[in-house]
C-alpha cells in the first residue's frame, strides 16, 4: 500500500487555495451567468408585492399617491386597465437597445362591489452592459484574490504545520532511544496536549528502560551467583572426589533449586503479562489454605527464628485460583521475610466485609520510601539499596502478587512507615 508522502504544510496549502478558487467560481457564476435570471426574479417578487399593497389600500383614497410612488422608487407602473397604452415596439437597430418589461393584469373588488382593474408594469432594465463592468472588476478580484490567497495560504499552512514537523522530529529522536528528549507545543491547545503526552511517554519510557537495564543486570547477578558455586563445587568434587560430603552436595542442591525457582517465576511472570494464563477457578476455604501455607513456611524458616501469627475469625470461602491464590500469598510472606530485620515475628490478617475478605501480612523491618511506593511493585524494583540475593524467592514475588490479584479482579496495597515496617495487603470478591 503506497504511503501519502505530501507534507502537511502543501495539503493545506492546496486545500486553502482550493477553497479560495471555489469561492471565486461561484461569485462569477452569480456575478454574471444567473445575474439576468436573478434580477428578473428580483422584479417579479416587488410586482407581487406592489399587488398585495394595491390589494390592501384599494378603497384607501390616497391610492393615487401610493400608485405615484411605486412608480418613482420601483419603476413599476400601475395604470387602470382603461388606461394602460403598451409602448411602441422601436427598431431593434434603435440605440438604446429597447428595454424588456414584465406586464401583469389584476382585478380588484372594491368595498361598494365594483370590480377595478389595473395592469401592472414593470421595467426591466437590460444588464449586458452592468455584466460586462463585472466582468472587469471580477477579473480584478480574481487576480488579486489569487495573490493574497496564495500568500496566506502558505502562511497558515506555515503556522498549522510547523510544530508538528517539530513534534515529529523530536519523536525520531526518542524512537532512537534519547528519552531526555523534551516536546514544547506551540498555537494550538490540540499540539500542547500533545507535547504534555509525547513528554509523559518519554519519561515513562526512560524509566522503564532503567528498570530493563536493572532487571538484566540483577538476573544476571542471580544467574552468575549459584552457576558459580555449582561449578566451584562440582570442578572440586572432580579434583578431589575422596573429599566430596553432604554440605556439598546440599550446596550445590540448593543452589539448582534456587535457579529453578528463579526461571519459574520468570516464566510466571510472562505468561502473567502475555495473558496466557488461564484461571481454573473454584470454591474453596480460603481460610484454610491461608492456614496450610503459613505451616510449610514455617517449617522452612522457622529454624532461623522466624515466627508467624495468623489472626482470623470464621472460615471465608472464595471462587479462585487456589494454586494461583496460594502463590500470591506465599510471595508476600516471602517478601516479609525477606525484610525482616531484628524482630523476626510477621502477622497475617484476615478482614471480612459484606463481599469481600482482605489478608494482610504486616513485617516490623526497615519500612519503605514513600517516593518508593508506586514502583515496589515492578519486576526487580529495590527501594534504595542495591541489588542482593534474597533469603528465599527471586525478586519477581511482588510482580507476580500484583498479576495474580489483577487477574482474579481484586485489590492490592501497602502501608509502610520507615523504621516501624510494612503491612501489605490484598483484597478479593468472598462467596
Amino acid at each position: 500500500m503506497m504511503k501519502n508522502s505530501k507534507r502537511l504544510m502543501w495539503k493545506i496549502f492546496i486545500f486553502l487555495l482550493g477553497f479560495c478558487a471555489l469561492l471565486l467560481m461561484v461569485l462569477w457564476l452569480f456575478q454574471t451567468v444567473f445575474l439576468s435570471k436573478m434580477y428578473e426574479g428580483i422584479r417579479k417578487g416587488e410586482i407581487k408585492k406592489a399587488i398585495i399593497l394595491v390589494e390592501e389600500n384599494i378603497d384607501n383614497p390616497d391610492l393615487n399617491q401610493i400608485l405615484r410612488e411605486l412608480s418613482e422608487d420601483q419603476e413599476i407602473i400601475v395604470t387602470p386597465l382603461h388606461d394602460f397604452v403598451p409602448p411602441t415596439k422601436p427598431n431593434p437597430r434603435d440605440k438604446p437597445p429597447m428595454r424588456e418589461a414584465i406586464t401583469e393584469t389584476k382585478d380588484f373588488i372594491t368595498s361598494d362591489g365594483r370590480v377595478v382593474t389595473f395592469v401592472f408594469y414593470a421595467i426591466i432594465s437590460p444588464v449586458n452592459a452592468t455584466i460586462s463592468t463585472i466582468k472587469i472588476q471580477l477579473y480584478c478580484v480574481t487576480i488579486i484574490m489569487l495573490v493574497l490567497s496564495i500568500v496566506l495560504a502558505l502562511i497558515i499552512a506555515g503556522i498549522v504545520s510547523k510544530p508538528i514537523e517539530n513534534l515529529n522530529k523530536n519523536a525520531k529522536i526518542l524512537a532512537e532511544g534519547n528519552y531526555d528528549i523534551q516536546f514544547s507545543g506551540e498555537g494550538y491547545k490540540e499540539i500542547h496536549e500533545l507535547s504534555d503526552t509525547l513528554n509523559h511517554t518519554a519519561l515513562e519510557l526512560s524509566k522503564v528502560e532503567k528498570l530493563r537495564r536493572e532487571l538484566m543486570a540483577n538476573i544476571s547477578h542471580d544467574l552468575r551467583t549459584p552457576l558459580a558455586l555449582i561449578y566451584g563445587y562440582a570442578e572440586m568434587m572432580n579434583d578431589f572426589p575422596e573429599e566430596i560430603n553432604t554440605d556439598q552436595i546440599k550446596l550445590i542442591m540448593d543452589e539448582t533449586q534456587r535457579l529453578t525457582s528463579l526461571v519459574n517465576d520468570i516464566l510466571d511472570v510472562s505468561k502473567l503479562e502475555s495473558g496466557a494464563t488461564e484461571l481454573n477457578a473454584s470454591i474453596y476455604n480460603f481460610t484454610e489454605s491461608i492456614g496450610q501455607s503459613i505451616d510449610r513456611l514455617t517449617r522452612l524458616v522457622g529454624k532461623d527464628g522466624y515466627s508467624f501469627v495468623f489472626e482470623h475469625g470464621e472460615d471465608v470461602y472464595i471462587k479462585a485460583d487456589e494454586i494461583k491464590m496460594t502463590q500470591a500469598f506465599y510471595n508476600l510472606l516471602v517478601n516479609a521475610i525477606h525484610y525482616s530485620k531484628n524482630d523476626l515475628q510477621i502477622i497475617i490478617r484476615q478482614i471480612l466485609s459484606d463481599t469481600s475478605v482482605r489478608i494482610e501480612v504486616e513485617d516490623h523491618g526497615e519500612g519503605i520510601n514513600e517516593e518508593d511506593i508506586p514502583y515496589i511493585w515492578d519486576r526487580y524494583y529495590k527501594a534504595g539499596e542495591k541489588h542482593k540475593r534474597a533469603i528465599t524467592g527471586t525478586g519477581l514475588g511482588l510482580s507476580i502478587v500484583k498479576k495474580i490479584i489483577r487477574l482474579h479482579g481484586g485489590s492490592y496495597g501497602v502501608k509502610s512507615e520507615l523504621g516501624i515496617g510494612s503491612i501489605f495487603w490484598f483484597e478479593i470478591d468472598r462467596c
